[in-house]
């Protein structure tokens, strides 16, 4: 089955639950229902399991052309994190931003945003899927997920990678409204996090990325929807449980009742 489709299967079953054209990122009392509730996890196990047995965890996303990047890339969630920190980091270039790695690993690592360009990198052209109903097509550049996981040397029980951005969103109707406030984080298991598409990007379409987009790093887990594509990151922590970090649920909207595996 096309990732199209996969797609449109998954928003006509959320469309036909809502009786209407509610979007998902706007259905508080929705989301919140216990009917729906197990409607969305059932429909998350057997996406899961769908993937994982049909791609071994290994199949790839479908890639484009340069031909077919769209001519914009809408920016969406929060496009400035607030703060005096945020503000500083952007007035000198990043250079001075820092991505941690660690929990559940044998060496810590803090690298600089020019010490994670200097690294291999892969660069894909992929079709980005809201949860709202829009896609777009872009050029991606960043390090692999899994070269930076295997240097930092994974402890056994190691299970999730946990992405902790410096995105916090505080109440505004455009980052979630009544949902707010939360610090913005996400997580994936390791079979998407070794997956040789999910990324640590740096560009888009060829240049740093842009505020709005997520600068100066954000994650590429090409085979989910968008908000599992989790920006402004600060730091990766590794895992075997979520149970100690917020609100249980592997991620800011997943504590607020979206799927944990949101693959398409």
């Amino acid at each position: 089955m096309t990732d199209a489709r996969l797609f449109t299967r998954r928003a006509a079953l959320l469309g036909g639950v809502a009786g209407g054209g509610l979007l998902l990122a706007g259905c508080d009392q929705l989301t919140h229902s216990a009917d729906v509730q197990r409607v969305l996890h059932a429909a998350e196990r057997l996406t899961y399991r769908s993937q994982r047995l049909l791609g071994g965890g290994r199949a790839l996303a479908r890639e484009f052309s340069p031909k077919d990047i769209s001519p914009v890339f809408k920016p969406n969630g929060t496009t400035y994190p607030g703060g005096d920190d945020y503000a500083g980091h952007v007035d000198e270039g990043f250079k001075n931003w820092t991505l941690t790695i660690d929990g559940l690993v044998q060496k810590p690592l803090e690298l600089s945003v020019a010490e994670i360009k200097r690294l291999p990198s892969r660069t894909q052209i992929t079709r980005h899927d809201c949860v709202e109903g829009w896609s777009a097509i872009g050029q991606w550049t960043g390090v692999p997920l899994g070269l930076l996981l295997k240097a930092s040397g994974l402890k056994p029980n190691a299970r999730y990678a946990v992405f902790h951005c410096a995105d916090n969103l505080d109440g505004e109707l455009a980052k979630g409204g009544e949902q707010s406030p939360g610090q913005y984080y996400e997580s994936i298991d390791l079979v998407d996090a070794f997956h040789p598409q999910t990324i640590i990007a740096y560009q888009l379409n060829g240049k740093d990325l842009p505020i709005g987009n997520g600068a100066p790093l954000r994650l590429r887990v090409e085979r989910q929807l968008g908000y599992k594509h989790a920006k402004y990151l600060q730091r990766i922590e590794l895992v075997d449980s979520f149970s100690h970090i917020s609100g249980g649920k592997g991620g800011y909207w997943e504590d607020r009742g979206y799927e944990w595996y949101a693959g398409i």
